[in-house]
This record gives structure tokens, sequence and C-alpha cells, in this order.
């Protein structure tokens, strides 16, 4: 998927939209899509927006994701997904403006 440069708009950290992401009035839900500890090195950025059609689960995000972002792949199993402040599973179903934060495995020392 190819990116577009930055806009001046764009929040510091941010990556590049998507094309369907400058439409106006795609139609489409969006979701803001936040990326923590060395999820940030492996992305690029800190956080993202992503548009998805309605009804759509956090394993098609997760795909969604791993298409723009190869190097989120070998992370797929052990992924924790938060939407909002609750952690969720795959089958979780997205609503429009859900804030979405992945992280990787939690450790303790």
């Amino acid at each position: 998927m190819k990116l577009n440069p930055a806009t001046p708009d764009r929040a510091p950290g941010a990556c590049p939209s998507t094309p369907a992401e400058n439409e106006a009035g795609s139609g489409l839900p969006r979701f803001r899509i936040r990326f923590y500890s060395y999820f940030k090195d492996l992305t690029g950025c800190a956080e993202t927006i992503l548009e998805l059609p309605p009804g759509s689960s956090v394993a098609a995000l997760i795909s969604e994701l791993e298409a723009r972002f190869p190097k989120l792949i070998p992370m797929r199993r052990s992924t924790l997904v938060a939407v909002g402040v609750d952690y969720q599973g795959r089958e979780y179903v997205l609503r429009e403006g859900d804030e979405v934060s992945l992280f990787p495995p939690v450790q303790g020392g």
C-alpha cells in the first residue's frame, strides 16, 4: 500500500495517511491506532488512522496493519490489543471512533 507524504496538520509521530483517508466523505468508519514501546520502532510512528468497513473486527484491523507495516507480522501471536481502556480479543467488533492501542507482551523484572 503506497503512503502519502505527511501533511502539515498531522500530529508529531503520526504515520502518513493512505489516499482513502484523505478522501472527503468516504463514509467508512475511522479508527485511531496508537503504537507503544518498540511497536513505534517497527511502524516508524506513534499512531495512525485506518478506515475499515462497518462491522470490522480487531482481527481485520490487525490484518490491515500488517499489510501496511509488515514488521508487525512476527508479533502477530503476542500483540496485546486494547480498545479504549479494555483489552479485547481478535473477535471484538469495532465501533466508529474506537481508539485502538497495540502493545508488545508485558514483561516484569
